[in-house]
């Protein structure tokens, strides 16, 4: 009864917020770098937030601290969508939310030469999840293959998230899947949606590697993980600007150049990083993983990425 009541709320608040959307013009008209081409309702993904909120509230007010960062992140995000706020702006609000969540992991207790480095790559995985969201379904299907492998994983890892809060995330992002995976979307998560996420799901990977000591899980986000660095190491290679908007991403590739559906996209990139989870947890659960078979996973990946992109550009501009 409390999944259901989770989700009538949840459905209720998506509904309240397209209503709202559709009277105050929150839209997202396509331009020369959308991967759309019809005027659609931004920021639907604040449902996630909305989501990890009615956690919070019915489960204890666990987390203070970190849930405050996610507030923190979702406003400053949702009032990016609005008006087009500064890069700087936005990366010191995010800086901020970041060292809430390290406070309430106590993060922030150990010598500068740990959280230092976590800074970087936490920040960095929540603007290049942000860069990701570009495509019909890909962040609600690619969020719902991180959270149900941290659901599996909590039944034999002593983990600090509860499942009930993976659990209704889940729900979250199995709503909006249906809004957003289809040919023509309802709604587009906007940075809300797809900051958020990838702050929760940041935050559920910092506390699996503390808990467990193992780097290696962080193979859970190599699908994406592969086509940011390498994206970027490409558009700094001819000199543009790795912040602007802009259509090179292997994803976008596949769906805007070679007009392969978004959803079939989405779906191959949700695949592809649900086979690398479950290949990454069979070898640590069966003691076979170390630091060069993770690094051998790395290699093989970013050589599977960099055949198909080169293949894809090979069939574009023959």
């Amino acid at each position: 009864m409390t999944y259901f009541f989770v989700f009538t709320l949840l459905l209720l608040g998506y509904k309240t917020y397209t209503i709202a959307a559709d009277r105050w013009n929150i839209i997202d008209k396509p331009n020369g770098r959308s991967s759309h081409s019809s005027i659609t309702i931004r920021g639907g993904g604040i449902i996630f937030p909305l989501a990890a909120l009615l956690w919070f509230l019915l489960f204890g007010f666990q987390h203070p601290w970190a849930i405050a960062g996610l507030v923190l992140i979702a406003v400053i995000s949702f009032l990016d969508d609005l008006f087009t706020l500064s890069r700087g702006l936005r990366m010191f609000f995010h800086f901020i939310a970041v060292t809430l969540l390290f406070w309430e992991i106590s993060l922030l207790d150990l010598s500068w030469h740990y959280w230092l480095p976590v800074y970087i790559v936490l920040i960095g995985w929540i603007n290049a999840f942000n860069f990701m969201d570009g495509i019909n379904g890909i962040t609600p299907l690619y969020s719902l293959v991180a959270l149900g492998t941290f659901l599996f994983l909590s039944f034999f890892e002593s983990v600090l998230i509860s499942n009930d809060f993976i659990k209704i995330l889940s729900i979250s992002g199995l709503i909006f899947a249906f809004i957003n995976a289809r040919k023509r979307a309802k709604a587009f998560a906007g940075d809300v949606g797809s900051v958020s996420m990838a702050f929760l799901l940041g935050w559920f990977m910092l506390e699996l590697i503390i808990s467990t000591q193992r780097i290696e899980y962080i193979l859970f986000f190599g699908v994406y993980g592969v086509d940011s660095v390498f994206t970027i190491l490409h558009r700094l290679g001819k000199g543009k600007n790795i912040f602007k908007a802009h259509r090179s991403h292997l994803y976008q590739f596949l769906a805007n150049e070679l007009n392969i559906p978004h959803v079939t996209v989405s779906a191959l990139y949700a695949g592809v990083q649900s086979a690398i989870n479950f290949v990454v947890i069979l070898m640590i659960r069966a003691d076979l993983m170390n630091y060069p078979v993770f690094i051998a996973i790395l290699l093989a990946l970013s050589g599977l990425y960099i055949f198909a992109r080169f293949k894809v550009i090979k069939v574009i501009y023959n």
